[in-house]
């Protein structure tokens, strides 16, 4: 495995490498389920890259830029046995410069649910990941994916809106939740919760298995899934518990092979994100 911090000998080391190129961007700190995208790129292509690159511009003031866990030694150790080609760590400067273009996201589907009170966090996360998969299809692989996780729906959907909307030359390739034997979703931000606050974090998962117990009744009516839901949360701080379809449009009724169930919410200091695709 070869490790770069500089885009000039990114792109020197990728020229080397034929073939097609699996590529799975991340934030670090990395856990079973970025290590099932490594994985799955592993088996589908000749080459891997991962990049390692905590963005400042999808944090809001306020937020856990500075807390967010960096474990660099770890996951390179991780990416080296996983079997990845090029491990890619850029710095901040290397990424951005004092007078940068933007990217906008959706004046409709990038401003709800977790839009609505991360305003610009969708714009900072597609500018990075733009930039990325500009980065890494630079050298033009004989075929290019990228890999992302379901667990975040609604970036997952506005990444797929980008590679349409700008005619990106890459197959987005959605990968399923990798939950811990308890059923929490795996994410980086676990590392916050305390023993007492992980055992109300059950609660998410329980909330989405209780909505599925509904749908395998044939209780399709939104509003009483949400209801019955709500009850599997009263031991945290619910930001939203929504039913769209894959578009992210909201629905009365569920509808099978095009709704997905997500729930957002605050245990202690922490905010957990969960969902279901149905």
């Amino acid at each position: 495995m070869i490790i770069v911090n500089d885009i000039e000998e990114l792109l020197k080391e990728s020229k080397k490498l034929k073939g097609s190129v699996g590529f799975v961007p991340t934030m670090g700190a990395l856990h079973k389920g970025h290590l099932t995208l490594i994985q799955k790129a592993r088996v589908d292509n000749d080459i891997v890259i991962v990049s390692i690159f905590v963005n400042p511009t999808q944090f809001l003031e306020g937020e856990d830029l500075d807390a967010y866990p960096r474990k660099e030694e770890a996951d390179s150790k991780i990416c080296k046995l996983a079997g990845v080609d090029i491990l890619f760590m850029p710095s901040v400067e290397m990424m951005y410069n004092s007078d940068e273009l933007s990217i906008t996201a959706p004046a409709i589907r990038g401003f709800i649910l977790e839009g609505t009170k991360r305003a610009g966090h969708f714009d900072g996360m597609l500018q990075i990941v733009m930039k990325l998969l500009n980065l890494i299809s630079y050298n033009k692989p004989s075929s290019f994916r990228a890999y992302f996780g379901k667990k975040d729906a609604q970036q997952l959907v506005l990444i797929q809106q980008m590679v349409r909307d700008y005619f990106l030359n890459v197959e987005i390739v959605p990968c399923d939740i990798v939950r811990d034997r308890d059923g929490l979703a795996l994410s980086s931000r676990n590392v916050y919760l305390s023993k007492d606050e992980r055992g109300r974090a059950l609660s998410l998962s329980r909330s989405l298995k209780s909505a599925t117990d509904m749908i395998l009744k044939k209780e399709f009516n939104v509003e009483k899934i949400k209801k019955e839901m709500l009850l599997s949360l009263k031991d945290v701080d619910v930001e939203y518990v929504e039913l769209v379809n894959r578009q992210f449009q909201p629905i009365q009724r569920v509808e099978l092979g095009n709704t997905i169930i997500l729930v957002a919410v605050s245990v202690g200091k922490t905010r957990l994100i969960d969902n279901l695709w149905i």
